[in-house]
């Protein structure tokens, strides 16, 4: 017995960010379109929030170069999609985020946040501008439902709320050469597409009603294609037989997560959460002051934008030895206590430990130094910008 817990129904396993947790059986999780795929395959699953998903397919550091050199694929159906319709749909989603829709076009996508009264990140998600009075919107999985119950609790008459998460697949081919395979078994659909851009209801041979958007979640080049729930098999074989030749590889969660903190991109539940604002997280850009009506957590937000961050959301850069994971501490050169390390791991293009920490600012600029703690030593690291291929 595990704290009374059945030892047949739970395990001991190291996550993929290195945490020690208690994880359900694969007949406990939930299933993704692929998962008879990963059966047929002897793909190894991993309980990821409660989706039983690959960590990897061969090995992550293959797969991550994949993605910079060439092309990677990966399955993401666990994340969530929520549709939101409405004759002032516009207006009302716009109080509840923190970016501005006014501007957006149909077939276009926009990064934004979700605060809470305070400030604090409910979730960091995707709009896509599906009509005038349609948009799609991407929860992390782990927050599908606390967002669904968010929008139902601020829900009026005129706004209609539709839970498509179970009903769509979603596909990432992130890379240099993704167009170029997303192309070939799209065709020109594909080929005019701009960043942060998608085109709806495309069809090919046995996929229909596909949504392709150029967006991603690596630091790369790619689309996430949005597809029927029973379809999203056809389309990951379709991928695989065009990519043969671009050298596509499948891609688990692992190198997904080395890619993102390589690109500076946070991971809610690590580097965001309901504590930490968009000013601390580095995220202010996707924050719009001058909407006509305020936002949920607007008030708060500009109170911190007055006097001023007292956290900040770093990447670092290991000098010494190891990894610095999740929770361990970050000291001054005073050996003060002064954060936390928030993500990481090492990287496969720099071959460096990095990560991300959220740190008292005080005192401290981009290129000083501070210790990490790493089991027994106090490890001296560089404070840099998140996004290290730009370091």
């Amino acid at each position: 017995m595990i704290d009374g817990l059945n030892e047949g129904s739970m395990r001991l396993s190291e996550d993929m960010y290195g945490r020690i947790t208690l994880s359900n059986t694969e007949s406990e999780l939930q299933h993704t379109p692929l998962y008879s795929y990963y059966k047929e395959n002897n793909v190894k699953l991993i309980d990821f929030g409660s989706w039983a998903l690959p960590i990897k397919y061969t090995k992550l550091s293959e797969e991550h170069q994949a993605v910079r050199e060439d092309a990677g694929m990966f399955e993401v159906s666990h994340m969530g999609q929520i549709k939101v319709s409405g004759e002032k749909v516009e207006t009302w989603l716009n109080k509840l985020i923190t970016n501005d829709l006014r501007n957006m076009a149909i077939d276009q996508a926009i990064y934004t946040l979700i605060t809470n009264p305070s400030g604090g990140i409910l979730d960091d998600i995707l709009i896509f501008k599906l009509t005038e009075r349609d948009f799609l919107l991407t929860p992390n999985a782990s927050n599908t439902d606390k967002i669904w119950q968010w929008l139902l609790k601020h829900q009026d008459e005129s706004i209609k709320l539709t839970d498509l998460s179970k009903d769509i697949g979603l596909i990432a081919v992130q890379g240099p050469k993704a167009k170029t395979i997303v192309s070939e078994v799209f065709g020109n659909e594909a080929s005019n597409i701009d960043n942060y851009h998608f085109k709806q209801h495309v069809y090919v041979d046995g996929l229909d009603d596909v949504l392709l958007a150029r967006t991603g979640y690596t630091g790369e080049d790619g689309f996430e294609c949005y597809v029927k729930w029973d379809q999203t098999e056809t389309l990951w074989r379709a991928f695989l037989k065009a990519g043969e030749p671009h050298k596509l590889k499948e891609c688990g969660l692992g190198a997904r997560n080395t890619l993102r903190l390589e690109a500076g991109m946070p991971l809610y539940g690590q580097d965001l959460s309901e504590e930490v604002t968009p000013l601390e997280a580095g995220l202010r850009f996707a924050v719009k002051w001058n909407k006509p009506e305020p936002f949920i957590g607007q008030e708060a937000l500009e109170r911190q934008k007055e006097s001023g961050t007292t956290y900040l959301l770093r990447g670092f850069e290991l000098k010494g030895r190891g990894i610095a994971r999740l929770g361990y501490p970050v000291f001054n050169q005073n050996d003060e206590e002064i954060g936390v390390v928030t993500s990481g791991t090492q990287s496969p293009t720099l071959g460096k430990s990095i990560g991300f920490m959220r740190i008292k600012k005080a005192g401290l600029k981009l290129g000083d130094t501070v210790k990490i703690q790493i089991r027994k030593n106090k490890v001296y690291a560089k404070i840099t910008k998140k996004n290290v291929l730009s370091n």
